[in-house]
């Protein structure tokens, strides 16, 4: 069965979608039109702008999404999945690309996200961090413990493969936790560059921002099962759908669980749709020694 995964924050890099936009005259039309619906123009920092410019979040999520949509439309029939998923803001790619929410809403959604995730950054400044080669129960033990020594948020954020789990929470805390699990044999813990505590409680306003953003846009029935991030679990209802999208961004990315869960429904060929090769990697390691699945992105 085919599945098609959609990345998240941190895929982007200046040049992306360029080719795209000249080779594909759908795609020219959706870039065109995202221009006009963000106020400014994205095509000129993605096609050709910094590094700096890129990392913004107001521009990176847009970026991202437009990039992985964009070239699930290029596909045209080709773009059959039987099922679907993203990782974290890839899963706003995945509802669009399956027609649960119109590509002007989708991309509405994720310059709401990125701008309420911005200022909930700023009000609220905090870190991550990924742990390598820990067993997840240690990982999460040791946030606990360091969340009650503190006082302070620590959690688990995204469970992206096995021995690969990245932490998130107010600095202090972050580094606090670091610092144990290198004691407890962690490989390597280090800290992230991004701007906040993702998919941690520090992104309460956040959700609540985006909740009344989804309370007036309109879901429908996507063309195919959505696996989702804060259960790993196959929907299709759309008020389902809308509240889990909801719970996102405080709860943690079960990318692990999500990706075991396509595979024991089926899933034998991953498609990454958008930039870079994160997921690819992480499905591997997460199916690695099933020779039944493959993964590869798009056109290989």
């Amino acid at each position: 069965m085919k599945a098609f995964v959609f990345p998240g924050q941190g895929s982007q890099f200046v040049g992306m979608g360029k080719d795209l936009y000249e080779n594909h005259p759908i795609a020219k039309q959706h870039f065109d039109l995202a221009d006009k619906i963000l106020g400014f123009k994205i095509t000129e920092i993605m096609f050709s702008g910094t590094d700096e410019e890129l990392k913004q979040t107001k521009v990176t999520q847009p970026a991202v999404f437009l990039h992985s949509v964009i070239s699930a439309l290029c596909l045209g029939q080709e773009f059959a999945p039987e099922m679907v998923a993203g990782h974290s803001l890839g899963e706003l790619s995945a509802l669009t690309a399956t027609r649960c929410l119109s590509f002007e809403d989708g991309l509405k959604l994720v310059a709401a996200r990125a701008k309420a995730m911005q200022k909930a950054c700023e009000a609220a400044p905090g870190a991550m961090a990924a742990i390598i080669a820990l067993p997840d129960e240690k990982v999460e033990a040791i946030c606990e413990e360091v969340s009650q020594e503190t006082g302070m948020v620590v959690v688990p954020a995204n469970y992206n493969c096995p021995g690969q789990l990245v932490i998130s929470g107010k600095q202090e805390a972050v580094e606090a936790a670091c610092a144990k699990l290198k004691e407890n044999g962690a490989k390597r813990a280090l800290l992230l560059p991004v701007g906040g505590a993702f998919h941690s409680p520090l992104m309460q306003p956040a959700k609540e921002e985006l909740e009344a953003a989804i309370a007036v846009t309109e879901f429908q029935k996507p063309i195919c099962p959505v696996y989702q991030n804060v259960d790993g679990l196959a929907h299709t209802d759309p008020e389902e759908i809308k509240a889990n999208l909801i719970k996102q961004l405080t709860a943690s990315v079960l990318w692990t669980q999500e990706v075991q869960n396509m595979v024991n429904a089926g899933a034998t060929d991953f498609t990454e749709c958008g930039p870079g090769k994160a997921l690819q990697g992480m499905i591997a390691k997460i199916c690695k020694g099933n020779a039944e699945v493959t993964v590869h992105g798009v056109g290989e």
